[in-house]
């Protein structure tokens, strides 16, 4: 099973992704290092990525996650996802891939990014990814405000693992 933890820079993915893959003796892995140096460039330097970026990003996702499939891995995957048609690439099985979005106020997200560092994705731009965000309809949703270990809790209530 991949498990795909899903939000806008800021709201949790890599953080909560990794207690959750700890929590469940999975593989965590995230999608930031699938990006290409150009990409990784772009984003250093306060410029969102355009489609033409994030195509070969999102196949190169697409690859991964079917080859841990293939090779029954489980996995916890934190990735943006933003757009429905980048998670409609990435989930290549309804029933093997699970996504769930971290939802947070833009104004809480702000302040966790300003407070962060070391990190290649600027506060700046917090507007272009919830510019870009299409919130999943269909999906796990979950409110960031809870402490960490709670909303892992959550997730693993909710999927029931």
């Amino acid at each position: 099973m991949i498990i795909l933890v899903m939000g806008v820079s800021g709201s949790g993915k890599t953080t909560i992704g990794k207690l959750l893959a700890e929590a469940l003796h999975w593989k965590f892995s995230d999608a930031d290092s699938f990006h290409s140096p150009e990409n990784v460039e772009k984003m250093r330097s306060g410029i969102p990525l355009t489609e033409a970026d994030r195509t070969p990003w999102l196949q190169n996702l697409q690859t991964a996650i079917k080859t841990w499939l293939q090779n029954n891995q489980n996995v916890v995957l934190a990735c943006s996802a933003l757009k429905d048609s980048y998670r409609q690439i990435l989930l290549v099985d309804s029933n093997l891939v699970k996504i769930v979005y971290l939802k947070g106020s833009y104004e809480l997200i702000e302040k966790r990014l300003q407070e962060r560092q070391n990190h290649y994705m600027s506060a700046a731009l917090l507007d272009s990814q919830f510019h870009t965000l299409e919130e999943p309809l269909d999906t796990l949703s979950i409110d960031i405000a809870e402490s960490p270990q709670v909303i892992v809790q959550n997730i693993r209530t909710a999927l029931g693992i």
